[in-house]
């Protein structure tokens, strides 16, 4: 039986991509119109006032909406503030990381990308040199990337439990899937500050990877440098992860100037 209170039960948001296709709605609205009531809102998307008025409940208890004082109207909230600001960050990484990436290309003769943390996976928001096979937006496993590994040392002991739960897909021969060996293979990562893979997501490419920090000191993304096994020997791993860490310092020290400038601008 439904429960008459929630959207399962709601005749107006029986379907959830529907209710998730209202509140999108109910937030573009607020951004375009600015602080509005439920009756207004429930009108614009076509729903009954109690259903709108569910619908701001359960944006509010996330942050994305805030009632406006004593009006008893809505508008934005801080939560979207907040996402906003780690999608600007993202899109500040992609932008000062690109030059250094570039000319890693050239010194390192490999493919040399810029990852994010995206739920559960690593995404690639750089890529030098651009080539046919574009990995940008695409999203690869935190297991069998080297990319991956340095963002998963940077997890907090909760954090990895929950990856650690889940199963460990296998890509290759060489595919770390035992929690124990990956668990290991992260204590080395925070060692020594760089991770890397020897075929593992694929059987003959080789990577290597280092933290790429924010200005306030977080994991924020990995910059790594990939390459046939032939080409990007393990022996060749500490060299290739000391360049590479240089170059994060240096995207690094950029972040640090962008975010001087935009604090001089905007008191």
């Amino acid at each position: 039986m439904y429960n008459t209170e929630g959207a399962a039960g709601d005749p107006e948001m029986r379907s959830p991509s529907q209710a998730v296709d209202r509140a999108l709605s109910i937030l573009d609205l607020l951004a375009r119109h600015g602080p509005s009531g439920v009756t207004e809102l429930a009108r614009e998307i076509g729903v009954h006032k109690s259903t709108a008025s569910r619908m701001m409940s359960a944006l509010e208890k996330h942050r994305m909406v805030e009632q406006d004082g004593h009006r008893g109207k809505y508008r934005l909230g801080f939560g979207i503030v907040r996402l906003a600001g780690a999608t600007a960050a993202q899109l500040d990484i992609a932008k000062e990381s690109k030059p250094v990436c570039a000319r890693l290309a050239t010194e390192l003769h490999g493919a040399i990308s810029v990852s994010v943390l995206e739920g559960t996976s690593v995404t690639t928001i750089v890529q030098e040199p651009a080539t046919e096979r574009n990995w940008i937006g695409l999203r690869a496993p935190l297991h069998a990337t080297a990319s991956g590994k340095v963002l998963l040392a940077g997890f907090g002991f909760a954090e990895l439990e929950e990856v650690l739960e889940q199963s460990l897909t296998r890509f290759t021969a060489h595919t770390v899937t035992s929690r124990g060996a990956l668990r290991a293979d992260l204590c080395r990562v925070r060692d020594r500050n760089w991770g890397a893979t020897g075929g593992e997501l694929e059987p003959d490419l080789n990577s290597v990877a280092v933290p790429v920090r924010s200005p306030g000191g977080r994991i924020a993304g990995a910059l790594s440098a990939s390459a046939p096994a032939a080409h990007l020997r393990p022996a060749d791993f500490p060299d290739v992860a000391r360049v590479l860490t240089t170059a994060a310092e240096e995207i690094l020290g950029r972040l640090h100037r962008l975010a001087g400038f935009e604090a001089t601008a905007n008191p």
